[in-house]
């Protein structure tokens, strides 16, 4: 849970340094709403961490259904709503300068273990989404690396990546 945590974290970061300025550009005050979701989870992740620290079990469980209740409900909202908006008002070249700046919130030397971690939690649709993304917004030497490690972490279902995205094989 900690590891998710971190995760989340460079995923508000990035979106609060670029994804949010993009949406307010076409879609003012969108933003802030989404901002308050990350102030949520942030005391969503307090609250957990105390739970665990006290190795307390009921409240662990409550901590940990309430996390992932807000954490969902803002995923969700995010996919229908802010990307959406993302997608049909921001140019692509913005899209692809918003996401690169976005991904450089995640530590370098913690890329590969982000990959290993949140590539199988993946389903199909959105390993091609993200892959094609990367693809687009990555230098082609740091892209190689990164197929590399997807490849790595799913496996068998690599094939049905390379047939989604036939310029991977």
């Amino acid at each position: 849970f900690r590891f998710l945590n971190e995760v989340l974290v460079w995923h508000a970061q990035g979106e609060e340094l670029a994804i949010f300025p993009a949406i307010e550009a076409v879609a003012p005050s969108v933003a802030e709403a989404y901002e308050r979701d990350h102030r949520g989870l942030d005391a969503a992740f307090d609250a957990l961490s105390a739970a665990v620290s006290a190795r307390d079990a009921l409240e662990t469980a409550r901590a940990t259904a309430a996390f992932k209740f807000h954490l969902d409900l803002h995923l969700g909202k995010e996919d229908a709503h802010l990307y959406r908006l993302m997608r049909e008002r921001v140019s692509v070249p913005d899209q692809g300068k918003a996401v690169g700046i976005m991904a450089s919130t995640v530590p370098q030397d913690r890329f590969p273990e982000l990959v290993a971690w949140m590539f199988p939690l993946l389903g199909h649709d959105d390993r091609e989404n993200m892959t094609r993304i990367w693809q687009m917004v990555m230098p082609p030497p740091a892209f190689a690396r990164a197929k590399q490690l997807i490849q790595k972490a799913i496996g068998n279902d690599w094939a049905e990546l390379t047939r989604r995205i036939p310029t991977l094989a």
